[in-house]
Order: C-alpha cells, then sequence, then structure tokens
C-alpha cells in the first residue's frame, strides 16, 4: 500500500492511499478456495467444483467484500502507521472511476486529537459553599407536601360543584358515535380547575350535585398524544357520583401515615434528607464551575473544529427549542442569532474542558469498571420497548462510539470527584438563595469569557488525549475508545464531520426505536 499524505495544517490531516490491484486480487483468490468447498453445482461432486467456476458465479459478491475489508484495513494501518489519534471518525472517499482489475485509491482525511500535557492538580483550592437544613425550611416543605395532598370531604347532595371542589364520576366517551380506547372510566377523581382533562371538560362540570347526569362536548387539541382523537369532536356521558369538598390538612402523625410512614417524626426525617440532597447537588454544581473555571484558566490549546462544531450544533439546538416555547418565538431567537459567536465560543472552551478532563482522568487511572458499563447499558435499554432492548444492547456491545456515549456522563463524574479528593476544600455555611445566586455568578462568568476570549497561551507538550467535550453544567467528558475509527463499507461515502457523542448509527445496525408514552385519550396532554 502506497500512502502520500497531502495536507497537513494544524489538526487537520489527509493522505491519499493506493491498494495494488495485485493485493486485491491476491485476497480474492484467497477467499475463494476459502468458499470453494461450501459450493454446490449440478454436475461436480461436493466440494469439487473448480475455482474459475466459483469465481464466476460469486466474483462481484467476493470482490465487493474484500474491497470493503481491504479499504477498512488500510486505513486501520494508516492510523497506526501515522500514529493517528483521530478526533472524530475519519471520512473516507474512493475516487472515482475505479474499476475491478485496478489499482484502488482512497482518500481519508482526519482531524487529530491535540497534544496535551497532564494538567496539574498540585495545589487545587476550591470553595464548598453548604446549606444546613433549618426547621424553617423543613416547615416549608412540609406545608408544600400538604398542599399537594389535599383531601376531600364527601359535600351535601344539594353541593353544586365549584372551582377547587373535587368529583367523582363515571364518563363514557364517543368520537363519530363510537366509544375509543381510553375514554371511559368509573368513579374517577376530577378537582375542578386543576387542568387534568382536555379543555373544556371541566369547566362543564361546574354547578352539577351528586346525582347528576350529563353530557358534554369538548374538542381534542390538535397536538393531542394520540393521534387518531386529535383535533376531534368527542361526547361524554358523565354521571356525578360525589361531590366533595377540601379539608384543611393538619401535618400530624396521621398525615404521615397516610404516607405510609410511621410517624411525623419519621417523615421529617425524610424531609431532611431529601432537602439535604437537592442541597448537595446545588453544591456539587458550584464546585464543579469552579474547577472548571481554574482548569480554563490555565490552559489554552487548539481543538478539532469539528468537535466544536458538534458541540456548538447541541447548544443551538438546545435553544432554539427553548424559542420556540416562547410567546414570541420570532423574538426570542432574534436574541440568540445576535449571541451566535459567543456560544460558538462557549462550545469551544466546553471541547477543550472535556479533554482536559478526559486527560487528568487517563493520567490518573480513572476508569469505568465492566460491571458500571453494563449497568449503564441496562439503564439506556430501558428507553425502548420490551422487544428491543435486547436487540439495543447487542448494538451497544459492537459499537465502541455507542459505548462511548453511555460511558461519558459517568466518566466525567469521577473524575470530577477524583479531583474534588486531591483539591484543598473549605467549607462555607450559606443560605440556600446565596448558593444559587453564586452558581449563577458563575454561569454569567463563563458568558463574560466567552464575550472575550483570552489570550492563547503556549500549546504544552505531547501527551495522550481522550477524545470527548465537557459541559459546564451536566456531565459529557468522554474517554476516547481504545481502538481507532475505521473507514465503514466502500465505496459509499462517509459523512464529514461525524461527532462521536451524537454519531449516526450505520443503517445495517439501527438501534431499535424507542417506546412511546402512554397515552390517556381523556387527560390534558
Amino acid at each position: 500500500m502506497q500512502i502520500v499524505e497531502t495536507t497537513n495544517e494544524g489538526l487537520k490531516r489527509a493522505y491519499t492511499l493506493t491498494i495494488p490491484a495485485k493485493e486485491i486480487e491476491s485476497k480474492i483468490d484467497a477467499e475463494v478456495k476459502k468458499v470453494a468447498p461450501q459450493v454446490r453445482m449440478p454436475g461436480f461432486r461436493p466440494g469439487k467444483v473448480p475455482a474459475n467456476l466459483v469465481r464466476k458465479m460469486h466474483g462481484d459478491a467476493l470482490h465487493a467484500e474484500v474491497l470493503n475489508t481491504t479499504l477498512r484495513e488500510s486505513v486501520d494501518g494508516l492510523i497506526k502507521d501515522k500514529s493517528l489519534r483521530p478526533a472524530l471518525q475519519p471520512k473516507v472517499e474512493m475516487t472515482e472511476g475505479y474499476e475491478q482489475g485496478k489499482d484502488a485509491e482512497l482518500t481519508v482525511e482526519v482531524e487529530v486529537l491535540p497534544e496535551i500535557e497532564t494538567p496539574s492538580i498540585d495545589g487545587l483550592k476550591l470553595e464548598k459553599l453548604t446549606v444546613p437544613v433549618s426547621d424553617e425550611q423543613l416547615d416549608e416543605a412540609l406545608g408544600r407536601l400538604a398542599e399537594n395532598q389535599k383531601s376531600y370531604k364527601k359535600a351535601a347532595k344539594t353541593k353544586k360543584a365549584a372551582e377547587g371542589d373535587q368529583l367523582i364520576i363515571d364518563f363514557t366517551g364517543r368520537v363519530d358515535g363510537a366509544e375509543f380506547e381510553g375514554g371511559k372510566a368509573e368513579g374517577a377523581p376530577l378537582v375542578i380547575g386543576s387542568g387534568q382533562f382536555i379543555p373544556g371538560f371541566e369547566e362543564q362540570l361546574t354547578g352539577v350535585k351528586t346525582g347528576d347526569e350529563k353530557t358534554i362536548t369538548v374538542t381534542f387539541p390538535k397536538d393531542y398524544q394520540a393521534e387518531h382523537l386529535a383535533g376531534k369532536e368527542a361526547e361524554f356521558d358523565i354521571v356525578v357520583k360525589e361531590v366533595k369538598v377540601e379539608t384543611d390538612t393538619k401535618i400530624d402523625d396521621d398525615f404521615a401515615k397516610g404516607l405510609g410512614l410511621d410517624s411525623l417524626d419519621k417523615l421529617k426525617e425524610l424531609m431532611k434528607g431529601q432537602i439535604e440532597q437537592e442541597s448537595a447537588g446545588l453544591t456539587r454544581t458550584q464546585m464543579k464551575r469552579q474547577l472548571l473555571d481554574t482548569l480554563a484558566a490555565d490552559h489554552d490549546f487548539d481543538v478539532p473544529p469539528t468537535m466544536v462544531e458538534a458541540e456548538f450544533d447541541q447548544i443551538w439546538n438546545q435553544l432554539t427549542q427553548e424559542a420556540a416555547k416562547e410567546e414570541d418565538p420570532d423574538a426570542a431567537m432574534k436574541e440568540i442569532e445576535a449571541e451566535r459567536d459567543d456560544y460558538k465560543r462557549i462550545a469551544e472552551r466546553r471541547v477543550r474542558l472535556g479533554l482536559l478532563l478526559s486527560e487528568i482522568g487517563q493520567a490518573n487511572g480513572v476508569e469505568i469498571s465492566n460491571q458500571e458499563m453494563q449497568m449503564l447499558i441496562q439503564q439506556a435499554a430501558q428507553q425502548y420497548r420490551p422487544e428491543d432492548r435486547e436487540r439495543f444492547v447487542e448494538y451497544v456491545r459492537k459499537e465502541p462510539m455507542a459505548q462511548a456515549q453511555l460511558r461519558a456522563p459517568l466518566y466525567e463524574d469521577k473524575v470530577v470527584d477524583f479531583l474534588f479528593d486531591k483539591a484543598e476544600v473549605t467549607e462555607r455555611e450559606v443560605t440556600r438563595e446565596e448558593l444559587e445566586a453564586a452558581i449563577e455568578a458563575e454561569e454569567d462568568a463563563e458568558a463574560a469569557k466567552a464575550k472575550k476570549p483570552a489570550a492563547k497561551k503556549k500549546a504544552p507538550a505531547k501527551k495522550k488525549a481522550p477524545a470527548k467535550k465537557a459541559d459546564d453544567a451536566k456531565p459529557s467528558a468522554k474517554k476516547a475508545p481504545a481502538k481507532k475509527p475505521a473507514a465503514k463499507k466502500a465505496p459509499a461515502k462517509k459523512a464529514d464531520g461525524e461527532p462521536k457523542a451524537a454519531a449516526k448509527k450505520p443503517a445495517a445496525k439501527k438501534a431499535p426505536a424507542k417506546k412511546a408514552p402512554a397515552k390517556k385519550p381523556a387527560a390534558k396532554k
């Protein structure tokens, strides 16, 4: 195989690979000898079909298989020979005009990872803001719980239902005169004004009394989750079994027992633990932002542009989805568009931080165990229909990039925890409001730094760094797979810039579709 380097600029590399026709033909001959004993042809004893006839019958298929295997092996050999560390899947293309019997020529374009010196973790200092649980916080939490656990008592039969009252109803729904799945229930509780049912349903029950029978007409929303009902008019025959009114909820042992606990003290203990856990999550976010800011301030080096573009695409997709939910989507998008360059710099910062975290992890032996990886796979499989889960598990086990996607968040968390353990940490008690303000201030600081990029420092010396990014708020660092990405089937072309974190699955190995959410035709979407 002949290798000619055509591009070596920054982190971009490009090569032309020429594979001699003799090498391809030799491999085809070997395949013919391998499959010949299995070929059956009239007039010949099993395993005695001449090689020339086998080649005549199966030559095209064997040639395609050998060519694909040879190209994949050639790209693997290129990566090994040139000691390349691809940041993303290489782009591989066959030169146009290739014919069987001629030399095969292909181009390989790849972005490599930067050479990063292992960041020093000596002298790392962090401040940990903690929030003690006060009696006032606990009382407020219990009050919110009681508000969500409203109790009702039976009202007089002459009581007309008003907003806030609870009805116990039987109902049967019909569309075009026919009953539909999910449109019938008995003894269903409904609080008027809760918005539990589709628009217009609850309002038409205002004023009903125990024992009343009523038929109402409503129209399902156009974006209703059950497509066969979306936008359609429906009639519901309703029987009011009871009208109930809200009663004051007393927070005592009986209230706790109603929640399945032994006593109010047990409930308070549980609520305190939940508040502490929530505050601990905010504390970790605050400390992680400090950590990332420290790393970002001390390191600056070139990062693969396609990795940055992939990260930016994720940020941008999230922003556009959020803008679409605003009252004025066009105005929201205009505001976001004005800050496009800022978000691109944030994407670059996150990719750089991801590489740093991955480098720290590899240099210090941070790993994801086989048991942890299996747990990640099984958890991800739960997103799919039961009949598709095994197929998803099999797919992930065969795809290094799919494994890297699942591994990423946990790996980053483990690296961050490692750095927390190594750092000199001082604690300071603050209020919940002060902790949230500190997190917000760090977010604003990140945005400000993105708007005014710092001057680049000298790139550190060589050191192996695994691929992937970091999100300042969400875990996303990723270890690079041990095996370098190789070219897929030739002569089909590869899409350029396919990120590891969002790599498209090959058509032949398509992951199963995720299970659809449960539908409740009578309830609001």
